[in-house]
């Protein structure tokens, strides 16, 4: 969609400026031993007190069997998007955890995604986190008016590619804002000066998902996992973001907390408040 009035732009960053805050406490909980549903509860909890409604939890698509169970998707190492929660399914120490969470907001929609390292993470995972959360930055910094779909995927396949790893090839970003996934589709790979040309306005769901080994990807048994078939990990960095003329707003994204950063200290991977 495309923002038509300074309403729908003001209804828009309250909406992600909530959802970030939400995705961020339920991050705080995600330490050894969490237990993944008990997670998606919490995240569930806190989008019906802000005001909004999960806009994952009973989502269908055409191929899908069954609507998706959960309000928050937690996809573990070789999962690269949409992990179903349970109460079986438990955070190990050295796990990489990818967090996607959308809401409802007013008839609006937006959605993110963070992924994290609990407790102690080796060398190679220490890398691919910044690598995947600056491949969302690169992102965002060609989604404005004036370039094309293709610009945005030429620039993170060439990151990406440059430091070792691979971008997933089967899954892409989309638009969004009155429905959870809208056209158009936005792959993190392609040619510059390819595809749709943005305008002022746009609600972009832009979401690098950067693999370790290759790009190849598999859906479960369950139907909505997709995961890398050499059971290599994967990284997933969304935001929603709103394109402009010279400048993106991302407008999920925690900087809009305060100054929420990401750093690499003693082989653990951190996120902390600069207060």
């Amino acid at each position: 969609m495309i923002i038509e009035t300074e309403q729908e732009f003001q209804i828009l960053k309250e909406a992600g400026g909530r959802l970030a805050s939400i995705l961020f406490k339920v991050m705080e909980k995600a330490k050894p031993g969490a237990i993944t549903l008990e997670l998606d509860e919490y995240a569930e909890k806190l989008i019906l007190e802000s005001g909004g409604r999960p806009s994952f939890k009973g989502y269908k698509t055409a191929a899908a069997k069954n609507p998706f169970p959960a309000s928050l998707c937690v996809s573990i190492n070789n999962e690269v998007v949409h992990g179903i929660p349970s109460k079986n399914r438990i955070l190990r120490e050295g796990d990489l955890v990818s967090f996607d969470l959308g809401m409802e907001y007013k008839s609006f929609y937006v959605d993110m995604a963070r992924t994290i390292g609990i407790g102690k993470i080796d060398k190679t995972a220490a890398k691919l986190l910044p690598v995947g959360e600056h491949a969302l930055q690169i992102a965002a910094s060609k989604a404005i008016r004036g370039n094309y779909l293709g610009d945005i995927g030429a620039a993170v396949q060439r990151y990406v590619e440059s430091n070792g790893f691979n971008v997933c090839r089967k899954l892409v970003g989309h638009g969004v804002g009155r429905a959870v996934h809208e056209e158009p589709e936005i792959p993190n790979f392609g040619k510059p000066k390819t595809g749709l040309k943005l305008e002022n306005g746009m609600i972009l769901a832009l979401e690098p998902m950067v693999i370790e080994g290759e790009f190849d990807v598999a859906l479960d048994k369950n139907g909505w996992t997709w995961k890398t078939k050499d059971g290599s990990r994967a990284v997933h960095f969304e935001d929603t973001v709103i394109v402009g003329e010279k400048i993106t707003e991302r407008i999920t994204n925690f900087d809009k907390l305060n100054n929420f950063r990401i750093m690499n200290h003693e082989s653990r991977i951190y996120f902390f408040l600069n207060l």
